[in-house]
């Protein structure tokens, strides 16, 4: 069958355009269902065309991998809380990382054994479609190759360690800072050693100590340059491993000469290469302090806040927004912790139906992960003409009456403009405290993920309503409700 080689490249062809297409459609919300129906059609159909390469070796385990897969997939995508989703994106974005790792591994040690370096080796690959050469010898890896596969390997293995620490900070498991003295002249030895290692290894100096050396430094930078980040910065983090797992894939798929995967992973790196600028500007950091930087440092003593925060009841705070002429409201992680963003809405149309201009605020990194607020007020069915973005929304706060903050902290804190010494200083922020009267609704009196003190709940014009954000605004609709009776 001479034709089936270009049959398969076509359908890699047309994969390529549906991730294409699907990564259009994804960067609005109104299309971004479809966006990911037609992405997966196009993974669906790489897959498929995949099975059929000649000399494909082990189909057996791996549809047998693919169908744990899928099925591990299917269960966690359908019982993850949507408070869970940032770190479940975190894990399998390190999933992939780890799949071009291991591709590069496989690849390094088939290498070596061609050299005459490593012996106890399978005579069998399934990545590479030519398959072995007859005397038992994979086949030669030109320079460009080799050195592609090096990196491609280096970058995948510290996105699958700096992923899964970037799940376990989200997940609770692990604290969200740990830094020590020293610790950033510490990573930057640890990647040149492993940049060392790759270099030698992609000049013909494979050896399986080296091999193991190299994949050992790769993996300990990953842990290493996540753990002093802090959780008010995980957006960036999330970004930034998504586009090295894309990378780490584009490059693996040079070395087995696979489209699918080039195509793929250098959409899904320069996706989130851009995605990794946005949200580094949103959180006013350069790339360089994203990659090296010890997030959340504080530069100095921090500015003492005075006053006391001042609570509120339900029924008052109704009563303001009632007869409000514009309100504006800004959701954060609380509210997706609540699961309240159906009683949020509810809460808007009943303002709507009494006159009162309602929007929607959202900051580039409000929640966990890139468009947290988005999903959560798309489930509600919230109109995205009534979502507008921090630039669009900012100079509209001095000319609202009534701004009602619902689980946000850091991302509406002042001391971003006020405090040189604040960890979030420079930040840009929703001017919420710009409006003329603020509302939060907080469970406590604690701080945000950050672990930062918010001077907008001890401001003049903000009341504090406390209770749990699904609670809080169920009262909100009630006392609503009985305004209207």
């Amino acid at each position: 069958m001479a034709w089936l080689p270009t049959l398969i490249k076509a359908c890699y062809f047309v994969a390529a355009l549906l991730f294409i297409l699907g990564l259009k459609r994804m960067s609005s919300p109104r299309t971004a269902r479809g966006g990911i129906v037609w992405a997966g059609f196009g993974m669906l159909l790489a897959v498929l065309a995949t099975f059929f390469l000649p000399d494909m070796h082990n189909r057996g385990l791996i549809i047998a991998a693919v169908l744990i897969g899928v099925a591990a997939a299917w269960w966690s995508g359908r019982r993850v809380a949507m408070t869970a989703m940032p770190q479940m994106v975190a894990l399998y974005n390190g999933m992939g990382g780890g799949a071009a790792a291991a591709i590069g591994a496989v690849e390094l040690i088939g290498y070596a054994r061609g050299l005459g370096l490593l012996h106890a080796v399978p005579d069998t690959s399934p990545l590479r479609p030519e398959a072995w050469a007859v005397n038992g010898l994979p086949p030669a890896l030109s320079p460009t190759e080799l050195a592609l596969g090096v990196l491609g390997a280096l970058i995948g293995a510290v996105s699958f360690s700096g992923s899964l620490v970037a799940f376990a900070k989200l997940q609770g498991w692990m604290d969200k800072r740990f830094v020590f003295p020293g610790q950033r002249t510490v990573n930057l030895l640890l990647l040149a050693a492993a940049v060392v290692a790759g270099v030698l290894l992609a000049t013909s100096h494979a050896s399986a100590a080296l091999i193991v050396a190299f994949f050992a430094l790769a993996l300990l930078f990953g842990l290493m340059m996540t753990l002093p980040i802090g959780g008010a910065d995980m957006p960036v983090v999330i970004s930034l491993y998504n586009a090295f797992t894309g990378l780490a894939v584009s490059f693996e798929g040079f070395v087995l000469g696979n489209e699918a995967m080039i195509i793929a992973g250098m959409v899904v790196g320069a996706a989130g290469t851009l995605l990794t600028q946005l949200m580094a500007k949103a959180m006013n950091r350069s790339i360089g302090n994203v990659l090296f930087g010890s997030f959340g440092a504080a530069g100095g003593e921090a500015q003492a806040i005075e006053g006391a925060q001042k609570p509120v009841d339900a029924s008052d705070a109704a009563v303001m927004m009632a007869y409000a002429e514009r309100v504006v409201i800004v959701p954060g992680y609380g509210l997706a912790v609540a699961q309240a963003q159906h009683k949020v809405w509810e809460f808007a149309q009943l303002l709507i139906k009494r006159g009162v201009k309602v929007k929607f605020a959202i900051h580039p990194v409000a929640g966990r992960m890139p468009g947290h607020m988005n999903v959560l007020l798309a489930e509600a069915g919230v109109p995205y003409d009534l979502i507008a973005d921090m630039d669009d929304i900012n100079p509209e706060f001095p000319a609202t009456d009534v701004a009602l903050v619902i689980g946000a902290n850091d991302v509406v804190n002042p001391l971003a403009k006020t405090d040189p010494a604040s960890p979030i200083y420079g930040m840009p922020i929703l001017d919420v405290s710009a409006a003329k009267h603020v509302i939060v609704i907080k469970r406590g009196k604690g701080t945000g993920f950050a672990g930062i003190e918010n001077a907008l709940f001890y401001a003049d014009n903000t009341r504090m309503l406390y209770g749990d954000g699904q609670a809080a605004v169920g009262e909100l609709v009630a006392s609503l409700k009985e305004i209207d009776a």
